[in-house]
């Protein structure tokens, strides 16, 4: 059976992509593994009602019963947000099978979700920051190559699907995943600034490889690099609201003392991201956790107008 045969499209998502109407689809692990209850569904709906309100359709993505739906009803957002911890197996392309021939829940990454919208027909998806590169995954510092290096990458180097966020998530290293990007032929555009985003930064110190002024000249660019049929994705980079941004220097020192203790205490693979982010939480008085809900939303709405544009770029 194929991906397309295990669509279930809510009525409104399968009304927008029949007539041709902007649709941007939603990731849904910062509902499950994210976030807590109940500031998981809050940021959720907050997404959805961004999209809404800048005019276009929200669709976000979750696996239930064998089943990959694209837009969830409320009830089911509500579900979802309170499943009971280790109930709702995250996936992502590797373990997509696995999530589908299981029953119950399954939420989706941010390389399950391309998947999802791809196959639907939906070319935009936002989402807070991709997976990359991590930090070590070369080696270095006298440690062996640990190779981990997210399943996004290569999805966005598979898939043709415009990818909105706030860049890739600040644990990672960012010029290595820059790198890897380039490699697979994926480009990387930063809306209104010459450097790319630093997640819960507005700034990373490092150029952008491509930079646009607007989610006007976005759609440009994301409708003439889709309509070329070169097979890849393209990511959009957003800096987080400045109200809710954190200075540079405190961001990077803050993810420098969590990593180090990661290595420190052993931890690695699936567990590293949601340690990380949690201690980063910790060191930061919270202040990471106010930027990243931020930006999610802040994603969602300029994903919206990026559509809203792209539609009517390609008619």
């Amino acid at each position: 059976m194929a991906i397309a045969d295990r669509l279930t499209l809510d009525p409104d998502v399968a009304a927008a992509i029949a007539a041709g109407r902007p649709v941007v689809a939603l990731e849904s692990t910062l509902i499950s593994h994210g976030l807590p209850y109940p500031d998981n569904v809050a940021v959720a709906r907050a997404s959805e009602a961004a999209v809404r309100e800048s005019g276009a359709v929200p669709a976000t993505v979750a696996i239930r019963d064998g089943r990959l739906l694209v837009g969830l009803a409320d009830a089911a957002l509500e579900e979802l947000a309170t499943a009971a911890a280790g109930t709702v197996l995250k996936a992502a392309r590797p373990n997509l099978a696995a999530a589908l021939d299981r029953d119950g829940w399954a939420a989706t990454t941010v390389s399950a979700t391309i998947i999802a919208a791809h196959a639907a027909g939906i070319r935009v998806f936002a989402t807070g920051g991709i997976g990359g590169v991590h930090r070590g995954a070369l080696g270095g510092r006298g440690h062996d190559p640990s190779l981990d290096i997210s399943s996004d990458l290569e999805e966005l180097a598979r898939t043709p699907v415009a990818v909105v966020c706030a860049g890739p998530k600040a644990i990672l290293d960012l010029r290595l995943t820059l790198e890897y990007l380039e490699t697979r032929g994926v480009p990387a555009t930063a809306i209104g600034q010459a450097e790319l985003p630093g997640f819960y930064s507005r700034d990373s110190g490092v150029p952008a490889p491509l930079s646009v002024a607007d989610e006007a000249e976005a759609a440009r660019l994301v409708g003439t690099h889709l309509g070329l049929g070169l097979g890849s994705g393209i990511l959009v980079c957003v800096p987080v609201p400045a109200d809710a941004a954190l200075p540079l220097e405190l961001a990077r020192a803050a993810v420098e003392r969590a990593t180090a203790e990661a290595v420190t205490a052993g931890i690695h693979g699936p567990a590293l991201t949601p340690w990380l982010l949690a201690r980063i939480a910790e060191l930061t008085g919270g202040a990471s956790l106010r930027a990243n809900t931020a930006l999610i939303e802040n994603n969602a709405r300029v994903a919206a107008r990026l559509a809203v544009a792209l539609s009517h770029e390609t008619g």
